[in-house]
């Protein structure tokens, strides 16, 4: 029987077997997934999220839904809504597409402020609330968000809220020439997506994921990540620092990269692996910052930040 190292590893290959030549994208979005967070992707159209999203879908077996977010769309076409029965005379609550395990939100910034907030509670509580009554989301939840560039025509800027809702954003970016004759010569991999066999079940992804929130961090471990936290804070490059959900987020991605690397306890280079993903969208920089990339920000960040010994 494969350890759950090997399940990840197949899981992993599984995904960018249709996602040409993005390796370490689909490794981090795993990261996420197994961290229980939620992942935005901020990019142009047509470079292969949805599929990325169906494939691993597929791969974990788990429940799949796609939303198209438009400026018209509703909370009530996420959530749901209760419709009376006549022959009852009762409303019966039918649900919507958010209750799915894997939700892809497809141009997230298309739709309004109100719908865009339907999804808060879901993210973190793992729930949503209709009409007074609470009702639980499957398990593994895990949404993966799209969002257009902001320069472009008809869209709504994210919230810092709902930004730091996403334990990640990456961006999939162009494939290089080799990976994308690949996809021109097969032409159908969302197809090919849609047909992967499932590595594991969503039952055993729970199991991963407890597996790898119970990693050791030492307290000289969680010193380094609040010195990154308050170095955002007190930081000349940022408008605001880092919330206390961002430091959590960063901790748990740590623990997630460890335990894929084979250890039951964190290091600081767990932290640096997964830094720029899980901070930089939380991370506003001041007007004369702006003009440099937040990944380069991010490494200035972390080299003043003493590694703990």
């Amino acid at each position: 029987m494969a350890s759950g190292n090997e399940k990840i590893e197949q899981i992993i290959a599984s995904v960018s077997s249709v996602i040409k030549g993005k390796d370490e994208v689909v490794r981090m979005a795993v990261v996420c997934l197994l961290a229980r967070g939620h992942l935005l992707f901020e990019d142009i159209p047509g470079i292969g999220k949805t599929t990325l999203a169906l494939a691993l879908a597929r791969s974990i077996g788990c429940s799949f839904s796609r939303i198209q977010f438009t400026s018209d769309l509703l909370p009530s076409d996420i959530i749901g809504t209760s419709i009376f029965d006549k022959n009852t005379g009762m409303f019966t609550f039918c649900r919507g597409p958010i209750f799915n395990q894997i939700l892809l939100v497809d141009e997230i910034n298309r739709a309004t402020p109100k719908t865009q907030s339907a999804l808060l509670e879901a993210m973190g509580e793992g729930q949503v609330s209709v009409e007074g009554k609470t009702y639980p989301l499957p398990l593994p939840f895990f949404v993966i968000a799209t969002q257009n560039p902001r320069e472009f025509y008809g869209t709504f800027p994210l919230p810092e809220s709902q930004m730091d809702r996403f334990l990640m954003c990456l961006e999939l970016g162009y494939p290089d020439d080799i990976s994308a004759k690949e996809i021109i010569r097969h032409g159908h991999l969302r197809e090919e997506a849609g047909n992967l066999q499932p590595i594991i079940t969503p039952e055993e992804m729970i199991i991963l994921q407890d597996q790898a929130d119970k990693v050791h961090t030492a307290d000289v471990f969680l010193d380094y990540v609040l010195a990154i936290t308050n170095e955002t804070r007190s930081s000349e490059m940022f408008e605001i620092g880092l919330s206390p959900r961002a430091a959590l987020s960063l901790t748990n991605a740590a623990k997630v990269w460890a335990f894929m690397e084979g250890r039951d306890y964190c290091i600081p280079e767990d932290i640096k692996a997964v830094a720029s993903p899980v901070i930089a969208h939380r991370l506003y920089p001041r007007k004369e910052f702006i003009g440099i990339k937040k990944e380069g920000l991010i490494r200035d960040l972390l080299s003043n930040v003493p590694v703990p010994v």
